[in-house]
């Protein structure tokens, strides 16, 4: 399963965690309603996993979201942080976060 997120690929979305793993990536939080997403938040980790479920944002993604949280994570083993930024960076220029800012 994936979807399109800007010009890339993520797998997911995923409505728990159980399925995501602890390598350096960029995810997005999504809100899902009905069949329809809408994003929430995005960001970047070394450990995708462990951020997703330790993230001090998570309470304005409840807030922002009146269907399902999920996250869509794009795995990038071989990008450093300055890559990861960059992606979401870009993402963030294209969509409107309701949570977060960078």
């Amino acid at each position: 399963m994936s979807i399109k997120i800007g010009r890339y690929e993520f797998e997911g979305p995923y409505s728990s965690t159980d399925s995501l793993q602890d390598k350096s990536g960029i995810y997005v939080i999504l809100c899902q309603k009905d069949s329809n997403y809408n994003t929430v938040d995005c960001g970047e980790s070394v450990t995708v996993k462990t951020r997703i479920e330790n993230h001090d944002r998570a309470d304005c993604w409840r807030r922002n979201c009146s269907g399902t949280l999920c996250v869509a994570v794009l795995y990038t083993p071989n990008a450093q942080s300055a890559g990861r930024v960059a992606i979401e960076q870009e993402l963030r220029s294209q969509y409107r976060f309701p949570c977060g800012e960078r």
